[in-house]
């Protein structure tokens, strides 16, 4: 198993649909995993926030504002036994791109670090319901240079994904929220997309 995903997840994996195992099961040295959709949403619904994420979104970490019906592609592969994504937005300014990396932590957890040069970085529990992959955040820190801190549990922000297959369209369906103390809903995204693996050309 390559992927860290994979990993966590072990006997679990096969409750998956044949494409979310495909998704989750990482690829191969040489190969990329590139997927193609629309977002129906990106961003939050808390306009006075908007200019307290431009920050985060020049450092590649989330979208301020909020968009609808945003073309994306992502492009997966494994690099040292993490996971590495790109995520390229068609946003209406034009293309923004988010990188993340994740590990599996030996606690059995998934790190999931995106930014720079600030890096935000989330620890999640895995599990599998309905035959979906569920992630929820259980810590989150910022790491600068050397510097590390952890944000405290009674301020942290959750986050949640659950990722599917749409029995409806055959294509994968992916949503992410994430809820702050005593503000509630402050980010989300939600789409479909279709997925592959091919020979990397890069």
């Amino acid at each position: 198993m390559t992927s860290p995903y994979g990993r966590a997840l072990g006997p679990r994996l096969r409750e998956l649909h044949p494409t979310l195992q495909a998704y989750f099961s990482g690829v191969d040295a040489g190969q990329v995993g590139l997927g193609e959709g629309v977002f129906d949403f990106v961003g939050t619904r808390r306009w006075w926030l908007v200019p307290f994420l431009r920050p985060l979104q020049r450092r590649g970490v989330l979208v301020a504002g909020r968009h609808a019906h945003v073309p994306f592609r992502v492009e997966n592969r494994i690099v040292s036994g993490r996971a590495v994504a790109t995520r390229t937005l068609r946003l209406p300014g034009g293309i923004w791109t988010m990188h993340d990396s994740v590990a599996l932590s030996s606690n059995g957890r998934l790190v999931d670090e995106l930014g720079t040069p600030l890096t935000v970085s989330a620890s999640f529990e895995a599990r599998v319901a309905d035959g979906a992959v569920l992630l929820r955040s259980r810590a989150v820190g910022l790491r600068l240079g050397r510097l590390r801190v952890r944000v405290p549990r009674v301020l942290s922000p959750v986050v949640r994904l659950r990722e599917a297959h749409d029995s409806a369209t055959g294509a994968q369906r992916v949503d992410v929220t994430i809820d702050a103390p005593l503000i509630g809903r402050v980010y989300e995204y939600g789409g479909t997309f279709t997925y592959r693996i091919e020979e990397d050309g890069r």
